[in-house]
């Protein structure tokens, strides 16, 4: 026998555009550009990779679940700087677990957050949406709830009714947002932080894409806490990781932060699920979160590719920079699944139809109609992909 749950779990997005694509041939002189999956092609920083490289004897001790003090002082010290939680600093010993990268560890917190007996059955989500939130849910033996996006990028979470809010387990947000790129505004935040103190649900902030923007740079779920006056972060949780911010997708390290009500319980849970990140990532992360210079100059590049993009894109297709995050969400001219088969047939370019981000909802799924392309490869390559694109809009229409 299995876990039922298991035959509710929904094919990956990228295995159903592996699908969408397989018998296609795209042109044999054009090399292939990939925007379809949010992998950052940036260099890593070399002092991080130095600092891996010197600590890779420590390979050969276990490291423990909840990390070296030095690293969660390094996160608590990042996250006070940024977030300036001046007035509530995060404690490094009761408020900051490392995490293997926050795919797991937003998996995981469903399992250890979540009551399967409880009256209450909802796992409350934006949709389209990162697919570890609908997995978790159902994992945990809870029902995901879809709440769609709308032309602003995020859903509108005061249009949620009290029936949804008092039957509401635990709640994924995500600002910056994937797909679309779009901040949660700090009045919004504050709204679904009250939410969750009212009817006692779990509100867990997924910000991978926070260090990410042009100008202004988005708020956190825990500023919002701290305005409030809530010092020990009540029914808030916030995940933050170094694969967007630092170029280091296979480091595998992150972090949760907040809540030590929701915490304690689960680094014990974690102890038994064995995540324990590794004594030489804990010690190049240490340095990754203790350095912004290369951050500052990953915002720069960013900064580029959007602007040439939509200067590229300009009268072909509606791209709008979001201000933060590494998408592009546009709406395509034709069905997105077949738009993005056919753009790959004719350009070599992969980009994801965000539909396999959604989820229909009495018959309408808000992904239909739209494409994600992730700019994260080095802007000169970006800038290849944006005028095959132009070239193949130029062509059809």
């Amino acid at each position: 026998m299995l876990n039922p749950d298991l035959d509710r779990l929904k094919a990956y997005p990228f295995e159903q555009l592996a699908t969408l694509l397989s018998g296609v041939s795209p042109p044999s002189d054009l090399a292939a550009i990939p925007l379809s999956i949010g992998e950052p092609q940036h260099a890593p920083p070399p002092a991080v990779l130095d600092a891996l490289h010197q600590h890779l004897g420590l390979i050969a001790k276990y490291p423990t679940t909840k990390g070296t003090l030095r690293l969660r002082e390094a996160i608590a010290d990042w996250a006070n700087a940024r977030f300036n939680l001046t007035h509530a600093p995060l404690d490094p010993d009761r408020q900051v677990i490392p995490v293997n990268g926050t795919r797991e560890a937003i998996f995981a917190l469903a399992q250890a957050a979540c009551d399967r007996d409880s009256a209450k059955r909802l796992v409350v989500m934006p949709n389209p949406f990162y697919q570890i939130y609908e997995g978790a849910a159902l994992m945990a033996g809870l029902d995901p709830h879809y709440l769609p996006i709308d032309a602003s990028g995020q859903p509108d979470y005061r249009a949620v009714s009290d029936a949804i809010w008092q039957n509401t387990q635990l709640m994924f947000i995500c600002t910056p947002g994937n797909p679309t790129g779009t901040p949660l505004d700090a009045d919004t935040l504050a709204f679904l932080i009250e939410k969750a103190n009212t009817h006692g649900f779990w509100l867990a902030s997924d910000e991978c894409y926070i260090d990410i923007y042009r100008d202004e740079p988005p708020q956190s779920i825990l500023e919002a806490a701290q305005h409030l006056g809530l010092s020990d972060y009540d029914r808030v949780v916030a995940f933050h990781s170094l694969s967007k911010r630092s170029n280091l997708p296979g480091l595998r390290s992150g972090c949760i932060t907040g809540d030590a009500r929701l915490l304690k319980p689960f680094l014990t849970y974690r102890t038994y699920h064995g995540c324990s990140m590794s004594l030489a990532v804990q010690e190049a992360s240490i340095v990754a979160w203790s350095d912004e210079t290369h951050v500052e100059q990953n915002r720069v590049a960013y900064r580029h590719k959007f602007a040439e993009a939509t200067r590229i894109l300009e009268g072909v297709l509606p791209a709008t920079d979001p201000g933060a995050g590494f998408y592009l969400w546009i709406q395509t001219p034709t069905a997105c699944d077949q738009f993005a088969r056919d753009l790959y047939a004719h350009t070599g370019v992969t980009v994801l139809p965000g539909q396999y981000l959604g989820r229909a909802v009495d018959g309408v799924n808000p992904g239909a109609g739209f494409v994600r392309l992730a700019l994260v490869a080095e802007p000169a390559t970006c800038t290849e992909a944006m005028h095959r694109i132009r070239d193949y809009m130029e062509q059809t229409q």
